[in-house]
């Protein structure tokens, strides 16, 4: 299991879109793993499911961790995933995290099929069935949502405490999160607003009598690195197609979060486009600032730079993510960019936080 020590932890974000093959997926695992990489997500949304895709890569890794990133907790019972997250640690010798989400209300109910109710409540009984299912002990649980008794699951996790993650950004998912989590998982947050978001998060772990430093702050940034103007100029053309389809495409809930952070006429415009198909103009329509505050575009030094950025906005442990369509090349040469070094910028204390 990889140690921090003076390395800054970086996570990455396994693509498994259905142009990405077994192959790829398993070159850029084994290139992180090597490189030092503390940690390899991946999500399902309506492909590929992240148990089966992270039993594989552990199956070709050695060190690096490998996080759900995210399982719903409305496509399978708080028991199954208990039972899946203690399979995979096992598999992958103590190197499991669990990820957990609620993901929106047009997936679940439009591919799950199932209603999109009492998202917080639901996460909250989750943990805790999780939890009792894991420690060993016969699970009783008599809750809102689920009632359970008597089973003991046989299935062990080699973590005595198995990390788990939350993916939140609405006020009180945050202080779920502070009240239970070990780490946080935020996705398109501008840099200069992270400290909003973990202020709302400290405030809820103290008052259940946790600090801030017990949760590891671990926002996907969307990174692109070259050392070539052309290919940077393709890949702020991938990183503005990847924003704008959330933001335009994705419901409500993306277009509200770049907004509250301060890019609410940039959102009403790539909605507009979107709504009327014109993905060229919605993807125009983006600012140079909220390409730079948002994500991290440039030269090898540029990004390294702009990854420190995010680091001293309050980041742990930044996770990278691609734009979709990235190449493999592309792909392996950011992994390699953005790897972690031991003579950081930052001191030692900073720089050996423990990220579980």
């Amino acid at each position: 299991m990889p140690a921090t020590g003076l390395f800054p932890a970086i996570g990455l974000f396994i693509e498994t879109s259905p142009d990405i093959t077994n192959a790829d997926m398993i070159t850029v695992a084994q290139r992180a793993d090597t490189l030092g990489y503390h940690s390899l997500w991946t999500g399902e949304s309506w492909g590929r499911d992240v148990f089966t895709v992270l039993t594989m890569l552990a199956c070709h890794t050695k060190s690096v961790r490998l996080g759900t990133g995210i399982a719903t907790v409305f496509s399978r019972t708080p028991s199954l995933i208990a039972q899946s997250i203690a399979s995979l640690d096992s598999i992958s010798e103590g190197r499991a995290i669990l990820g957990l989400g609620t993901s929106g209300r047009i997936v679940i109910e439009d591919w799950h099929g199932l209603p999109y109710q009492k998202p917080l409540a639901r996460t909250r009984e989750y943990i805790e069935i999780i939890r009792k299912a894991l420690s060993g002990e016969a699970v009783n649980h008599n809750g809102d949502l689920f009632q359970l008794a008597r089973f003991r699951m046989t299935a062990r996790a080699v973590q005595q405490h198995m990390p788990i993650y939350l993916a939140t950004l609405g006020p009180k998912n945050l202080e779920l999160t502070g009240q239970l989590a070990d780490g946080w998982l935020p996705t398109w947050l501008d840099c200069n607003h992270i400290g909003e978001f973990k202020d709302r998060i400290a405030s809820a772990a103290s008052k259940a009598g946790r600090d801030i430093s017990d949760i590891t702050a671990a926002p996907y940034i969307m990174c692109y690195a070259s050392d070539d103007g052309a290919e940077i100029a393709e890949g702020e053309k991938g990183i503005r197609a990847h924003m704008a389809y959330y933001i335009g495409g994705m419901g409500d809930y993306y277009h509200g979060l770049v907004s509250r952070q301060g890019y609410s006429a940039e959102a009403d415009a790539i909605r507009a486009a979107w709504a009327s198909n014109d993905r060229s103009k919605a993807a125009a329509v983006i600012s140079d600032n909220m390409l730079d505050n948002i994500g991290i575009l440039g030269s090898t030094s540029e990004c390294r730079s702009k990854l420190e950025r995010f680091r001293q906005a309050g980041v742990d442990m930044p996770i990278l993510i691609f734009p979709r369509g990235s190449s493999l090349a592309a792909v392996l040469r950011t992994v390699e960019a953005l790897a972690p070094e031991p003579n950081d910028s930052r001191d030692a204390t900073q720089s050996s936080r423990t990220v579980k």
